[in-house]
């Protein structure tokens, strides 16, 4: 596959930065791409290599873009059944089931969401990063419940500016040992790496971690446990699942954060991605998409409500 060159004519009176002109003039790649793409030689102005991102285009220069094939990837496509919520041209919503992997990573080389993706829709190949194609935020591997990815670049940069810019309503449901010190309420509780266990994190000192807010409500009270509505207003890693440890209510089943013995028949950590709300590309007014809870969660549910 040869590259893909795109030609410019600059005719604005005033100078311009190469880098900014060409994001707006090419909005499906980010700035960095752009950047990237100039620090390696594959933009010409006046049919010579741009020296840098910051090099001013004047009236009269031509632009030559040469935008390279992807780079093969290692990763491997695989004919795994999809729960689809929702998909268009830009993006495809997914039920992820409880025990499947995000992306491939050290032991889990195949299996994986994006294996699963790939073998859907091989045309993500390449999009958002070599690794992770498509990929825009992440849940646990006994998570269950609602991920977006994206299916063109221009998706790829609309759908990461949400998350980071913390416009996209994320909601959970999660059953918790106990009940929390107010029915509804905020965490703010900084998350960083469990100095003591390389492979957890932990909540540590203000200065010491990553931000870390979430906000909680409850829907259902038990005897022994409480079912909690959490909306997590960051993307901390392991983030509900350590609020609710802070609060004093583990998540039930969940082995590295709640209790040695679970306290139901359960064989993953009760958290579900149950609702997304988000504004898609090209759209003004956001989208809500929902997931019910899967089959096992709500047996654990209803022995719940059975003896409780």
């Amino acid at each position: 596959m040869s590259d893909r060159v795109e030609r410019f004519h600059f005719d604005e009176q005033s100078p311009d930065r190469l880098d900014k002109y060409l994001v707006s003039s090419l909005p499906e790649f980010s700035r960095a791409r752009i950047q990237g793409l100039i620090a390696d030689g594959f933009v010409l102005v006046n049919s010579v290599p741009a020296k840098k991102s910051g090099q001013l285009i004047e009236d009269g220069d031509d632009i030559e873009v040469h935008i390279p094939p992807p780079v093969p990837s290692s990763l491997v496509a695989e004919d795994i059944p999809l729960d689809i919520i929702f998909e268009n041209d830009d993006l495809i919503v997914v039920n992820k089931p409880a025990g499947m992997v995000v992306h491939p990573a050290a032991g889990h080389y195949s299996g994986t969401l994006v294996n699963a993706v790939l073998g859907y829709d091989p045309d993500l190949e390449g999009i958002g990063g070599e690794e992770r194609p498509g990929l825009v935020h992440r849940l646990d591997k006994e998570t269950s419940g609602l991920i977006i990815l994206a299916k063109n670049e221009r998706a790829h940069n609309w759908l990461q500016d949400q998350f980071r810019l913390r416009q996209v309503e994320k909601t959970y449901l999660a059953l918790v040992d106990g009940k929390p010190p107010t029915p509804a309420g905020r965490v703010e509780a900084p998350i960083g790496r469990d100095p003591s266990h390389r492979k957890k994190m932990a909540i540590v000192s203000p200065g010491k971690g990553r931000e870390a807010v979430s906000e909680y409500k409850t829907l259902e009270s038990f005897k022994k446990h409480t079912l909690l509505e959490f909306h997590p207003h960051t993307g901390r890693t392991h983030q509900i699942r350590l609020h609710c440890q802070f609060l004093g209510c583990p998540i039930v089943g969940d082995p590295i954060y709640g209790k040695r013995t679970s306290t139901v028949t359960i064989d993953r950590h009760f958290l579900h991605a149950f609702r997304l709300k988000i504004v898609l590309p090209g759209e003004k007014s956001p989208r809500t998409f929902e997931a019910g809870l899967p089959e096992e969660l709500k047996n654990v549910l209803e022995e719940v409500k059975r003896y409780e």
